[in-house]
């Protein structure tokens, strides 16, 4: 048996492995979650300029993109070497703080590192060392960096969500998590599902009650897991979102009218669906009586 073999057919040393690319890909997914919209912004204006044929309001700005310029404090702009960036390690050595200016690191760095390194053992751990196991990382790695992009600015960007939508639809035709029927009708009826909801709380309010991008994220879970899945989901993103909403309100003292966003309730509660939606529904129907 190959070493290849062993390793994926052992989770005593496929769950540590994954984990440990799970952190690293965390550390690159806090550099998505803050560069990514401000690219998008700037890609915007400059795009708006153009079609307006007005002249540029600033000078070009220096290179900025998901890997240029290097990572850096923001308060003294030192460069931050590769063993001051490994993944909360260096956090707890530099104990929260920029080596060079004492600045304290948010606390989120680490955070996003560590969720994204023990989500990627739990979806290790409860899909093995199938093919399936892959494409549930990749999906996994995309829903952390959607939730803080949504939470931070009320986006999920189309240049995230629509890929990974049509990956979904490909991965059906070899029935990986779904079959192509399922798949096509799911995709459909989780993006007219959220647009009639909004539709509908548009014309009785006259405000709107979500973005198009939970449309297609819903949509995007539709696409992966099946319309058998959508009402699970959406159930699981309503429970989700109340406890967290009403946890902010209460403990955090969030302000009732700034506006939560709805994405990473969606994101949480697809996720749950992914490893867990098989057992969930089984276990509601045979309780229905309808198993």
């Amino acid at each position: 048996m190959s070493p290849y073999s062993i390793i994926l057919n052992s989770p005593a040393l496929l769950c540590p492995l994954v984990g440990i690319i799970g952190l690293m890909i965390g550390s690159f997914l806090n550099v998505v979650i803050y560069r990514l919209p401000i690219m998008m912004q700037r890609g915007w204006k400059q795009e708006c300029q153009e079609f307006l044929k007005l002249p540029a309001s600033e000078p070009a700005a220096e290179t900025f993109n998901l890997a240029l310029p290097h990572s850096h404090c923001p308060a003294c702009n030192t460069e931050i070497m590769w063993y001051q960036n490994i993944p909360v390690l260096s956090y707890l050595l530099l104990q929260g703080k920029c080596a060079n200016c004492q600045t304290r690191i948010s606390l989120r760095y680490p955070f996003v590192e560590a969720l994204t390194g023990i989500l990627s053992i739990v979806v290790a751990y409860q899909l093995g060392g199938e093919i399936e196991t892959l494409f549930a990382l990749l999906l996994t790695w995309t829903l952390i960096a959607l939730s803080g992009i949504d939470f931070d600015h009320q986006l999920l960007p189309d240049n995230i969500v629509l890929p990974m939508l049509w990956l979904g639809l490909f991965l059906s035709l070899f029935n990986i998590f779904t079959d192509p029927v399922s798949s096509i009708i799911g995709a459909v009826a989780g993006y007219l599902f959220l647009w009639v909801i909004y539709q509908l709380f548009k014309l009785l309010t006259g405000k709107e009650g979500m973005g198009y991008g939970d449309f297609k994220l819903l949509a995007l879970f539709g696409a992966w897991l099946g319309w058998q899945y959508l009402p699970l989901i959406i159930l699981l993103s309503s429970l989700v979102g109340a406890i967290i909403g009403t946890s902010l309100i209460i403990f955090v003292q969030r302000d009732k009218n700034i506006p939560i966003p709805f994405g990473p309730y969606l994101a949480i509660a697809g996720w749950i669906a992914l490893l867990w939606g098989e057992q969930i529904n089984t276990l509601y129907l045979t309780n229905a009586g309808l198993l």
